[in-house]
């Protein structure tokens, strides 16, 4: 005998015996009296006995009967009960939530969510990973991420949360000692401080008036895996960088930076929440996902009283 076990023939087996017939049987498995006798007819050919001694009046065990009958009875318990289990996680919010998401925006914005979202869902942890690099969600095991980019194709569900505008920056100090850009060309002669995630392979690629596209690429002194170490030099007056909208709010509402070259775009960006398929979904991630979604689609770094501080209320 090789392969697995004829579990659904096991499983005919402990309900026959349960119900003391086939028709009872099929009525409670929801299959016909055909299905029933043709499933233990195939057991006792992969036992080599009989299950059950028939009459016209009755069905009775036999030994070999009885001794599988109740093993199978137990294998049927622990499998509904599996299965029970399973439905339950699917269907109300509980277990645990594996989420990466940047860590300057998670530190600032979903941070301070999770004691709000503890008290909406007590039987959810969440597994905050807070890394500026790109996880693989399927190949490392995450549930969901956040991620802030122009998104690409992928075989990946995004939701877009909200719009996320990146600006071109430098301090007034900067400006004054080394004058301001017209034109993306210029900035060859600068200090551009560079970021090694950036999603476009380290370029920043300009689209003018008329429709000119000009790439260019960061050469500075300074290059960093976590946007906000960028700060810093920015505000000594010692570089232009690229910034998210969610950083630069609060330095550009002080007056400590300033947009250069307000008139030519970068391609826009938003904040997305992403994970593996929309099929089959678990409600703990479509409790956090939507949580989210409320909390952070205002885009509430934009308000200049709260630029900086965080979320509120």
């Amino acid at each position: 005998m090789s392969g697995l076990p004829d579990f659904e023939a096991l499983a005919m087996v402990a309900k026959v015996a349960e119900e003391r017939s086939l028709a009872g049987a099929a009525r409670v498995l929801g299959v016909s009296v055909p299905t029933v006798s043709r499933a233990i007819a195939r057991l006792e050919e992969r036992l080599g006995g009989r299950m059950f001694n028939r009459t016209s009046r009755r069905l009775a065990l036999t030994d070999l009967g009885r001794g599988v009958a109740e093993r199978a009875a137990r294998v049927l318990w622990e499998a509904e009960e599996a299965e029970s289990a399973a439905r339950e996680l699917a269907i109300r919010p509980r277990g645990t939530v594996r989420i990466a998401v940047p860590m300057s925006f998670g530190l600032r914005w979903v941070a301070p969510l999770m004691p709000e979202f503890f008290g909406l869902y007590p039987d959810i942890s969440v597994d905050l990973h807070l890394s500026d690099a790109v996880v693989d969600l399927i190949g490392e095991g995450f549930d969901a991420a956040l991620r802030i980019a122009v998104l690409e194709e992928s075989s990946l569900v995004a939701r877009r949360l909200c719009p996320m505008a990146r600006h071109i920056v430098a301090s007034p100090a900067y400006l004054a000692r080394y004058g301001r850009p017209q034109h993306p060309g210029e900035l060859a002669a600068h200090h551009l401080l560079g970021y090694a995630y950036h999603a476009r392979g380290e370029e920043w690629r300009f689209t003018g008036p008329a429709g000119e596209v000009v790439a260019v690429r960061p050469s500075g002194r300074l290059r960093v895996t976590n946007v906000d170490a960028l700060l810093p030099t920015l505000l000594a007056g010692i570089g232009i960088a690229e910034l998210p909208e969610f950083i630069a709010a609060g330095p550009l509402g002080e007056g400590r930076l300033e947009i250069i070259l307000p008139e030519w775009q970068i391609a826009p960006g938003g904040l997305y929440f992403v994970t593996p398929t929309a099929r089959s979904r678990p409600a703990k991630v479509e409790a956090l996902g939507g949580f989210l979604a409320a909390r952070l689609s205002r885009a509430r770094w934009r308000e200049a009283d709260g630029a900086g501080d965080g979320p509120r209320g």
